[in-house]
């Protein structure tokens, strides 16, 4: 049985062999990747190196820019890579595009034009509040709370001191006011003065409200109470360049147009003026 055993293991393949193969196929293996990858273009050089950079995380990434949607209306159907590319610029064309702007004029100062129409809303809504809190400190003025109304209109934060039945702003047939009236105006000043805005003064009365007892008619009487209220005004603060104007309107524009004869048209209107800032002396032609 001994020599039985012997016999068959002289005629197998020694051990040594079966690794020297593996081994062998290892490196034929390796040598074609060598190979393979020493005949490769450079596009596909740069793809493979791509990758290998995306892996480890260290590739710059191209993000698409643009709007989709909005408000549930979409206005591009793709994205868009709205990043700035560089162009190249020959020399005469630039200097041709640049002696033309350089003939259109100084640049407009959008920015400020910009800011003011944000800031103005908000400062109206803060000379509200603090005409508001003004008024509030003053008791005296209790009685005539429902004369004053402030509305924000087109044209600007409007200020309207109106006669109710049984409480008016002014004497009847007279251009000076109560003295209810007079601290009151004189309340606001302060805060007006603090505000870029320009004021117009505008004074109004009721249809048929002259008599013949009284010397003044309504376009006379409107236009003194709208003087006599940007009077008291200045006194307490508002500067004199602050006005833009003053006006009487008679009964030609009844804050009720259904009742022209209702008591409440009697009225003067202190409007803060809603205007884009000036242009700078450079841009005025």
């Amino acid at each position: 049985m001994t020599g039985r055993k012997r016999k068959k293991h002289q005629s197998g393949v020694p051990g040594w062999m079966v690794t020297f193969a593996d081994l062998m196929a290892l490196l034929v293996v390796f040598f074609v990747l060598i190979i393979s990858f020493s005949i490769q273009d450079k596009e596909k050089l740069q793809v493979v190196a791509g990758s290998i950079q995306e892996a480890f995380g260290i590739k710059d990434v191209s993000k698409k820019r643009g709007i989709i949607e909005v408000e549930g209306i979409p206005l591009r159907d793709y994205m868009k890579d709205v990043s700035r590319s560089p162009q190249d610029l020959d020399s005469d064309f630039a200097q041709e595009r640049h002696d033309e702007k350089r003939r259109q004029g100084p640049e407009a100062d959008t920015n400020s034009i910009l800011k003011a129409d944000i800031e103005q809303p908000r400062q109206f809504a803060t000379a509200a509040v603090s005409l508001r809190q003004a008024w509030q400190e003053m008791p005296e003025i209790t009685d005539v709370s429902s004369n004053i109304i402030l509305e924000e209109t087109e044209d600007g934060l409007n200020i309207l001191l109106i006669d109710q039945e049984g409480r008016s702003m002014f004497k009847e047939g007279s251009k000076f006011p109560y003295e209810t009236t007079r601290r009151l105006l004189a309340k606001m000043a302060p805060i007006l003065s603090r505000l870029p805005n320009r004021i117009h003064v505008t004074g109004h009365t009721t249809a048929g409200q002259t008599k013949a007892s009284f010397p003044n008619t309504t376009w006379d009487l409107s236009a003194d109470r709208a003087n006599v209220a940007r009077q008291i005004l200045s006194e307490y603060g508002v500067p004199h360049d602050q006005f833009h104007g003053v006006t009487g309107k008679a009964d030609i524009e009844p804050l009720f147009p259904n009742d022209p004869y209702l008591i409440a048209n009697r009225r003067v209107e202190i409007l803060l003026m809603a205007e884009a800032p000036p242009l700078p002396p450079s841009l005025r032609p």
